[in-house]
Order: C-alpha cells, then sequence, then structure tokens
C-alpha cells in the first residue's frame, strides 16, 4: 500500500530526472521536449498538492495552516518561474540560467515538504487514511491544468474551479506539444 508521501517523493524523483535531462540534452529539439515534460509534471504535481493534500495538513497537523502557507508561498515563486520558463525557447540564452533558478527554489521546497511537511503528515495519518490521500493525490493529477498559471487562484475551492476550466485548454495544447520519446 502506496503512503502519500511515496506518490510526492515519486514525482519530486521524475522532476530531478527531467531537470537533469534537459541540461543533459545535445539538441534544442530534445531540450524542448524535456522542457514539456518537466512543465507537465511539476504543474500538475504542484496544484494536487495544493487541492488535496495541503488542505489535509492543515486539518491535522497543529502547525498545518502555518506549513501550507509558508509551501503555498513557495509554490507562488516557483509558478511565476515556471510560467517564464514555459515560455522559452530553448535556443534562448536565458533558457538555462531560468531553468537552474526555478529548480534551486525548486529544490529547496521539494527537501522541506520530505524532510519536514511530509514526516508529519504521515505520523498524523494512519496507513489507510495516507493511501487514500496519495491515490487521490494521484487521481486529481489527472484534471488539473498542465502549465502554470500563477496568477490562478491557489486556494480550494477556487483554484479546484479555476484548474477545472483551465485544464481542458491546457490538454488541448498538449495534443500538439512535443514531448519525450520514450
Amino acid at each position: 500500500m502506496s503512503r502519500v508521501s511515496d506518490f510526492i517523493i515519486k514525482d519530486h524523483r521524475e522532476l530531478e530526472e527531467y531537470y537533469h535531462n534537459i541540461l543533459n540534452s545535445k539538441t534544442d529539439d530534445e531540450k524542448t521536449r524535456w522542457q514539456n515534460q518537466f512543465t507537465w509534471e511539476l504543474a500538475r504535481h504542484s496544484v494536487g498538492e495544493e487541492i488535496v493534500v495541503y488542505p489535509v495538513m492543515e486539518k491535522v497537523l497543529s502547525d498545518g495552516k502555518a506549513l501550507t502557507d509558508k509551501d503555498r508561498k513557495e509554490h507562488q515563486v516557483v509558478k511565476e518561474e515556471l510560467f517564464k520558463f514555459q515560455k522559452m525557447e530553448a535556443s534562448d540564452p536565458e533558457f538555462e540560467p531560468t531553468l537552474r533558478e526555478l529548480w534551486s527554489n525548486l529544490i529547496q521546497h521539494m527537501r522541506e515538504e520530505e524532510e519536514i511537511d511530509l514526516v508529519k503528515l504521515e505520523h498524523a495519518l494512519s496507513a489507510e487514511e495516507s493511501a487514500d490521500l496519495g491515490k487521490s493525490f494521484h487521481r486529481t493529477k489527472k484534471f488539473v491544468p498542465t502549465r502554470s498559471h500563477p496568477s490562478a487562484p491557489d486556494q480550494p475551492p477556487f483554484e479546484t474551479v479555476v484548474g477545472l476550466l483551465t485544464a481542458p485548454i491546457d490538454k488541448l495544447r498538449d495534443v500538439f506539444t512535443r514531448f519525450p520519446i520514450k
């Protein structure tokens, strides 16, 4: 039975892999494909956490509101950086510096989440509650936007409504987007 932290940490490792794939790509086309994959996963991951995981943290942790307020602020910084990065061409001289700045903020957030937030959350949940939350997080990512929208609300119910309205447009764009060939 997978815990919610297993789902989140798996996403973190995938994001790390995609980040390195962008930097190690030999052609602009390959960089663009990994850029799209990175953007797609990070956008879905962030919104999934905000809609599913953070409300539970606020409810079950004594310092949950403070933790999620901090996490949402960190997400906002990353969303703004991702918004800039997702529009860039791989040939842009600022492409890699922008990605590195984004990654610097993201990796710090992920470490804190894995070492503090998720540890506290797992201690507050039963194994079954954690597994159910993980499944809900995983399912939710199928219905949320696949691009960064930093001006969108970051708390339910408004985030959920805006996400459901924005996601179809993003998913249509995905049809015409080049992703890595796996």
